[in-house]
């Protein structure tokens, strides 16, 4: 704009030449530069100066009119600082110190040494319990008895049977035409199987005391066998009267004539006999439980002399 004191016909004093605007150009750029660096965070503005020219477009004899000023836009340009690698941040040592105890972790420097690692304790070690073996029980032979002896009840049976058909054959009573009638009829008769029985019994008795014995023991005592078979041979004759049809006197006088005849003899021997060898059949598997026994036994108290042992799957 013109000095409004000027007056008509004087010169118009001019702004300064472009070597001064380029100049001050260039100061103000170094200023900014200067204050980005003071200011780290603050963006640094970038000014073009304002260019005025006046431009005389009216002839100098026209003194009414005034001379038109072209002003130039000013232009604004934000330019954010570049970042500094070399600059430093700053950090409040009273927040270090709150996140120090908010983790409750100790501040480890460069100049420390590092603190140890806390070596956990060692646990003891916990007791093993480790069950012992159970000892061996011994194997017993009865019910091996039990089943040797139903065979020998089969064999005294058989036998009292031919016996009986055999004296029935000397008396005249069995003949070849009713051998089998009375064979079968006898099959039937409590004369036959109560004295069976009774050494059944008898037999399966003694090998259950005998157990794992000896055969000396069974060829002892098969004379009580033998005693209790002839004592089933009476009983049976008893039976087969009936006993509750008779009188006393009646069964005292039935007993009495079977006291030697050769069914009752017959019976006596027989399991006696019988008793003895098939005695010696329980005896010798006896024996042979009687080593498994001692050899159960024996690997048991290896077992517990060598202590538990840990077995890794």
């Amino acid at each position: 704009m013109s000095d409004p004191k000027a007056t008509y016909g004087e010169p118009v004093e001019e702004p300064g030449g472009d070597e001064d605007v380029v100049g001050s150009a260039h100061e103000g750029l170094a200023d900014a530069e200067a204050a980005g660096r003071d200011a780290v965070d603050e963006p640094v503005v970038e000014e073009t100066v304002v260019e005025e020219t006046v431009v005389d477009d009216a002839p100098a004899a026209t003194a009414a009119s005034e001379p038109v000023v072209e002003e130039t836009v000013v232009e604004e340009t934000v330019v954010a600082p570049e970042p500094d690698t070399e600059t430093k941040v700053w950090t409040d040592p009273a927040a270090d110190a709150t996140a120090t105890t908010a983790y409750d972790t100790p501040a480890v420097t460069a100049s420390e040494p590092p603190a140890e690692a806390a070596v956990a304790p060692i646990a003891a070690p916990q007791p093993i319990f480790v069950q012992a073996p159970e000892a061996p029980r011994p194997r017993g032979n009865r019910a091996a008895a039990g089943a040797i002896g139903l065979l020998a009840a089969l064999t005294f049976a058989v036998l009292y049977l031919a016996t009986w058909l055999v004296v029935g054959a000397v008396t005249g009573d069995v003949t070849a035409d009713n051998v089998g009638a009375t064979a079968l009829a006898a099959l039937g008769t409590w004369s036959l199987w109560v004295p069976t029985v009774v050494f059944f019994i008898a037999f399966w008795l003694l090998g259950a005391i005998v157990n794992r014995g000896r055969w000396g023991i069974w060829v002892h005592l098969g004379l009580l066998v033998g005693i209790a078979a002839y004592g089933g041979h009476l009983l049976g004759q008893l039976f087969q009267a009936p006993f509750w049809m008779l009188t006393a006197s009646e069964g005292a006088a039935l007993v009495e004539s079977q006291l030697l005849v050769p069914l009752s003899v017959a019976a006596f021997v027989f399991a006696r006999e019988l008793t003895i060898w098939y005695g010696a059949w329980v005896a010798a598997r006896g024996k042979r439980v009687t080593e498994l026994n001692r050899e159960a036994q024996r690997e048991y108290e290896r077992t517990l002399e060598a202590g538990p042992q840990l077995v890794r799957q």
